[in-house]
């Protein structure tokens, strides 16, 4: 396999990790978003959480699983692609910049692990 399409998938499930770690650590709602750590918003965003979980994994298996990566790559794809869209379209708010300049700058990771993808 190609060193750089392992790293491609494996940086992409690494920045999956953070948001997934809310399942264990709620607190980290109020550092990844600025949001607090109670009601019915923690309910939303914890199992937000618990999607970037298996989108780490579905990019781990997609590293090693040629198999697997169409489905990783769309999925991987639609959430970050999105967000950025929809960041933009919500005026980019402060809390979550952070978050769209890691996905921003992903992108490459994403396109070489999409095209890895299209590869038979």
């Amino acid at each position: 396999m190609n060193g750089w399409v392992l790293a491609a998938w494996l940086s992409l499930a690494a920045i999956h990790l953070p948001p997934a770690l809310v399942i264990v650590r709620p607190s980290l709602l109020q550092t990844l978003y600025g949001a607090a750590a109670d009601g019915t918003l923690a309910v939303l965003l914890t199992h937000r959480a618990l999607l970037f979980l298996m989108l780490a994994i579905a990019a781990v298996v997609a590293a090693f699983l040629p198999a697997a990566r169409p489905a990783a790559a769309f999925g991987l794809a639609f959430s970050m692609v999105g967000f950025l869209i929809t960041y933009f379209a919500q005026g980019q708010p402060e809390p979550l910049t952070r978050i769209a300049v890691v996905d921003a700058l992903a992108l490459p990771a994403l396109a070489l692990a999409g095209w890895s993808a299209m590869q038979r």
